[in-house]
């Protein structure tokens, strides 16, 4: 398993989010998880639960979604469509240790945790509305695997008592992600700024589970401080069609969003003011003060025989005022530049 190791060297952990994308074939599956691979994803995530797992068979109003791309159904019948068939996923594990990405999959319920525990999982995640589920929590906190828990429409108390279940468990291997549980996510709602307050508040690593379109969101996600991305991705067929396709990225885009963050995370580089050894390098271009007319021992400086001028061979231009009106300790050919020791005695 890769997380530790890429958050320990301080670089962006990448989850690739199959869930509904494969659209009933396996062979979709395993091209999601090869092309994921190639696009330089450290993880293929997918869920583990069935349509009764989650919900009931029932047709009342109050079980009908409203508005979004799932208008329309019921629960059940969105989480019938959705789900990965369990009989698929050790050959999707085996798949992943086969291209070298990390398997990860989301439990909803205690025969989830109970199945994935047969399958030899390394580490597991818990979805945003399962997170209020202390009773589940706690039983995959219990397996003393890291967890990665997203965190969308929970309050502090709320994120709170999820982690404290955790830890209640012995379970300290805690990464949250930041997430908008909108589908897609709209950019004036997803608060990406409280990355940081995040971190300090709870003392855990923090990342971003994004929903939106495109790839803005993760790359200001990094600069923020994010370890972890997760993005929804699907292949770039058109025809094949899911519950989770109108928000999910297409696998070619992916790719340039896997590099984005990683050069996101380069260019953020590190909060200091020493210079890189190209701008050392190019010190020599800065401006001097430099005779532009010869001078003779005893002239006095002006602006007509002394200017600041590239490249850098003589004194800073700061000296200029302190330079002018004295009379030159030497001779000065045109080009030559003025020493250190024409204003020393002013500026001791």
């Amino acid at each position: 398993m890769k997380l530790y190791d890429k958050i320990n060297n301080n670089e962006v952990y990448v989850i690739a989010e199959m869930s509904a994308n494969h659209g009933g074939s396996i062979e979709n599956a395993y091209q999601i998880i090869e092309q994921a691979a190639n696009a330089g994803a450290d993880c293929v995530k997918i869920q583990t639960y069935t349509a009764d797992s989650l919900t009931i068979d029932c047709k009342d109003e109050p079980y009908r979604i409203k508005g979004g791309l799932w208008d329309g159904y019921n629960y059940y019948q969105l989480y019938q469509e959705a789900m990965t068939p369990w009989e698929w996923q050790a050959d999707l594990k085996r798949k992943c240790e086969e291209c070298g990405v990390d398997f990860l999959s989301t439990p909803f319920d205690k025969t989830g945790v109970d199945f994935l525990e047969e399958l030899g999982v390394e580490f597991y995640k818990i979805a945003s509305f399962e997170m209020i589920d202390i009773p589940l929590v706690r039983y995959i906190a219990s397996k003393h695997k890291p967890i990665i828990m997203s965190v969308g429409m929970g309050s502090e108390e709320e994120i709170t008592e999820a982690i404290t279940a955790c830890r209640e468990m012995g379970n300290e291997q805690i990464v949250i992600l930041k997430c908008c549980s909108q589908y897609p996510a709209h950019y004036e709602d997803m608060n990406i700024s409280v990355i940081p307050k995040m971190r300090e508040l709870f003392g855990i690593p923090v990342g971003l589970s994004d929903h939106s379109f495109g790839s803005l969101a993760d790359v200001v996600a990094v600069s923020m401080g994010a370890c972890v991305i997760e993005k929804h991705v699907k292949l770039d067929d058109e025809t094949i069609e899911s519950a989770d396709s109108g928000f999910s990225m297409k696998m070619s885009d992916f790719a340039r969003m896997v590099s984005d963050v990683r050069n996101a995370k380069v260019i953020m580089g590190r909060p200091s003011l020493e210079l890189t050894k190209a701008e050392r390098d190019g010190l020599g271009g800065r401006r001097s003060l430099v005779a532009v007319k010869p001078i003779t021992a005893g002239e006095i400086f002006t602006e007509e025989n002394v200017r600041s001028i590239r490249p850098a061979i003589g004194i800073k231009p700061k000296y200029m005022d302190v330079l002018l009106g004295r009379p030159a300790k030497k001779d000065y050919a045109f080009g030559e530049p003025i020493g250190m020791d024409e204003v020393t005695e002013q500026t001791e």
